[in-house]
């Protein structure tokens, strides 16, 4: 019974941090600031799993000076197509790994092709 009530709290204390981040500058996608357990509560899997996850390489959260994982918006995103990958697609480790490096390389290219177009553009109308 216990266990639902902090589960209550917790959902509570969400929303609010959510409202205050609405309502005051959104924190930078890549600042970490969510500890293992929050994150764990977030993405909906235990924080081992999230250690295995680090241990084989699929994230990398960063450390305090206490040596204390800090997770960033961005993590989480990752961590949450991780377990869309495996919990729902069946998508083993190794698997995971590939189609998130791919997925990392599509999106660095669409970066370069949105730089050439825009290159494009100014030599097109330059010309």
């Amino acid at each position: 019974m216990r266990s639902g009530s902090s589960l209550n709290n917790y959902r509570v204390s969400a929303r609010t941090q959510e409202v205050r981040m609405t309502s005051r500058q959104q924190p930078d996608w890549d600042e970490p600031c969510f500890v293992i357990s929050v994150v764990s509560r977030m993405v909906g899997v235990n924080a081992q799993t999230l250690r295995y996850y680090e241990r084989i390489e699929l994230v990398e959260p960063s450390r305090s000076g206490g040596n204390i994982r800090l997770y960033s918006q961005r993590d989480i995103e990752r961590l949450r197509r991780i377990k869309t990958l495996v919990y729902d697609m069946g998508v083993n480790a190794a698997g995971v790994d590939v189609i998130l490096r791919l997925t990392d390389q599509i999106q660095q290219l669409e970066g370069t092709v949105e730089v050439l177009r825009g290159e494009l553009e100014r030599v097109t109308e330059e010309g």
